[in-house]
């Protein structure tokens, strides 16, 4: 008897965390954070923790725009080396997005692997801006060319790293923001210092940072001063922007 093939597993996107039943102007795709190396299946609900909560308070911010949230269920965990399976999942997510809800502009919001998913995969046309917390970023190896920023030309990104990060070199971010500026003006990155990669410590001032860029990349809406000043600053100013205690309580009042 022939062996019976192996099903091929496919990406998915998660139930919209936005409204139902109203147009959608404008979509975030968030990606969970993963491992290096692994064809396992991610588990549902621990792969979407890490992005569930930004997911929310996007949605929320973004209700009366139109936003609509989805979680980007990987086909498995890993990146798995020149495959960059996670980075080509998010592609086909935009791609996803495109059939659903037509020319809407998209932005990639990642964490940990998924912030390295998110740079990668901003190649795609209705990629309009980049979120990466805490991205995981190689090592680099004079023997092996460095993670590429072309594909950031023409993107908004934002880059948001604990300096206290063990897990995601926060050295590898800057440096990997720094290439990307030289080609593109609209990239910045904010510092939280002390904190780790989990960002927990400051995570009601991440949220409100991602909130603040999202509705103004996607739908024009003015940037905070600081998110202002970080993407006007020269490197290395606008690259190591600290990220302030309290930064969202102001805006809310705006």
């Amino acid at each position: 008897m022939a062996q019976q093939a192996t099903p091929v597993r496919q990406a998915r996107l998660g139930r919209t965390l936005g409204p139902e039943g109203r147009a959608v102007s404008g979509v975030v795709l968030l990606l969970p954070a993963g491992d290096e190396v692994s064809d396992r299946r991610p588990s549902a609900l621990l792969g979407a923790a890490s992005v569930r909560a930004l997911g929310r308070g996007l949605a929320r911010a973004g209700r009366g725009e139109g936003l609509a949230a989805h979680v980007v269920h990987y086909r498995s965990r890993g990146w798995n080396g020149a495959e960059a399976h996670l980075a080509r999942d998010a592609e086909w997510a935009a791609e996803e997005v495109v059939r659903r809800y037509g020319d809407v502009p998209v932005c990639l919001a990642g964490v940990g692997m998924g912030g390295r998913a998110a740079l990668r995969a901003a190649g795609h046309e209705a990629v309009t801006a980049v979120l990466a917390l805490a991205p995981w970023l190689p090592d680099e190896d004079v023997a092996a060319p460095p993670e590429p920023v072309k594909q950031l030309v023409g993107r908004h990104v934002l880059i948001v790293h604990g300096t206290n990060d063990r897990r995601s070199d926060p050295e590898l971010s800057f440096r990997l923001a720094a290439r990307a500026k030289k080609a593109n003006r609209n990239v910045c990155r904010f510092e939280v210092h002390s904190d780790g990669h989990a960002l927990r410590d400051y995570r009601d001032e991440v949220v409100a940072l991602a909130e603040d860029f999202v509705l103004g990349v996607l739908f024009g809406q003015s940037f905070s001063r600081p998110v202002e000043d970080a993407l006007a600053a020269p490197p290395p100013l606008g690259l190591r922007m600290p990220l302030a205690a309290g930064f969202g309580k102001s805006l809310r009042h705006r």
